[in-house]
């Protein structure tokens, strides 16, 4: 696949531009430790939830009621053709966007999203792979195929999670596509061992199953086979360390938002332990050293409700090199976490009053984060 440059890409997005309102603001956000940055609003979207940046410097930003669009780091906007319908509601919708590793040779686009194939009676979580063309005037995803289905399909609008990593390059995971499949708020699935909600899930990049997973031999149910880590609630965030371990955070009930290694074959517990209580206000017995399962490397109370999530390894922010950043959702902010080791604990808070639905770090080193809900904005962070 041909991709263009960054300044060609940049002029094709400019004559088609979609309206970006937000661009050139610009303000000062100070951490809970005092750390200033800089935060420039590039665009702003309707309700966005995922972002990857393209090799080129452009980027691809995804919003919950379906639209895929081609955003240059100036803010240019324009909608890519060939997006298909998501079942938007809820907190369902078109969700993750992630590139193959290989993209620059073979252009895949990996998409999560929500469907439904009965009216909207149930719904499940989908991963699709699309070619991005970005070589006519209008970007534009083809040969579709759908290579990952939720099961099963249930009634309600949330706990889809889907979001998406591949195993690192150089290391024992890599081009694997690991999923997280939320347990849909229906709590028990997740240590049901004949579906994969409240899971995370491990395929070769096509949608095929690999050899060599953990819970491949338990059980008589073939979707089995996929399981990487069981006994998860609602996973939005997902990705690797410098090390090649894999991180995942996952919203608690009420309470008990967690950050969990995720090791395969591991039970995370839910829903028999959590450091929350359920909604009703019916506790749930905490993790205890002699029950069996894994607990979180860090956990909050109260909750951020955390969204996005990115390991950091640029040099633009020397001291967070090896870190884990977090999107909040009710706590407003972008969430700064030491990671040494296999521990875990938060460092530092910046708060600007909005959502954080998204966090990604981008090709110069920058921290580019998202904000939930419409009128969402696109922020280039920076140090002062």
């Amino acid at each position: 696949m041909n991709t263009p440059t960054f300044l060609t890409a940049l002029a094709i997005t400019t004559a088609i531009t979609l309206p970006a309102s937000a661009q050139n603001e610009t303000f000062s956000i100070t951490g809970t430790e005092g750390t200033a940055l800089n935060a420039e609003a590039i665009a702003d979207f309707d309700e966005p939830w995922a972002m990857t940046f393209l090799p080129d410097g452009t980027a691809l930003v995804t919003t919950k009621p379906g639209k895929l669009i081609h955003v240059t780091q100036d803010g240019g906007k324009t909608e890519v053709d060939g997006m298909w319908e998501v079942a938007y509601g809820g907190q369902g919708g078109l969700g993750d966007v992630v590139l193959h590793p290989d993209f620059e040779q073979n252009g895949y686009v990996n998409l999560s999203y929500a469907q439904s194939l009965d009216k909207g009676a149930t719904k499940s979580a989908m991963v699709s792979r699309a070619k991005l063309d970005l070589s006519g005037d209008t970007p534009k995803l083809t040969e579709i195929e759908k290579i990952w289905t939720q099961e099963p399909n249930v009634p309600g609008g949330g706990h889809f999670s889907h979001r998406i990593a591949f195993g690192p390059k150089g290391s024992e995971q890599e081009g694997y596509l690991f999923i997280t499949s939320g347990d849909r708020q229906k709590q028990t699935p997740a240590q049901d061992m004949g579906g994969s909600l409240g899971k995370i899930v491990r395929l070769n990049d096509d949608g095929s199953v690999p050899a060599g997973n953990p819970f491949a031999d338990e059980g008589d149910q073939p979707v089995t086979d996929q399981f990487w880590s069981v006994g998860h609630r609602n996973m939005l965030g997902l990705a690797f360390d410098g090390e090649n371990r894999l991180w995942a955070h996952e919203m608690g009930p009420r309470g008990g938002d967690e950050l969990n290694l995720v090791e395969p074959g591991n039970n995370y517990g839910w829903p028999e332990r959590s450091y929350g209580d359920n909604y009703s206000g019916v506790p749930i017995p905490d993790h205890s050293e002699d029950d069996g399962f894994t607990k979180p490397k860090a956990f909050w109370n109260p909750v951020i409700s955390p969204s996005g999530l990115v390991i950091y390894s640029g040099n633009v922010f020397g001291d967070w090199a090896g870190d884990a950043l977090i999107g909040g959702l009710s706590s407003q902010a972008l969430i700064r976490v030491d990671l040494e080791g296999d521990t875990a604990k938060e460092a530092e808070r910046f708060e600007w009053g909005k959502r954080i639905r998204e966090v990604e770090q981008g090709p110069d080193g920058a921290v580019w984060v998202l904000e939930d809900q419409a009128g969402g904005r696109l922020i280039k962070l920076t140090p002062t």
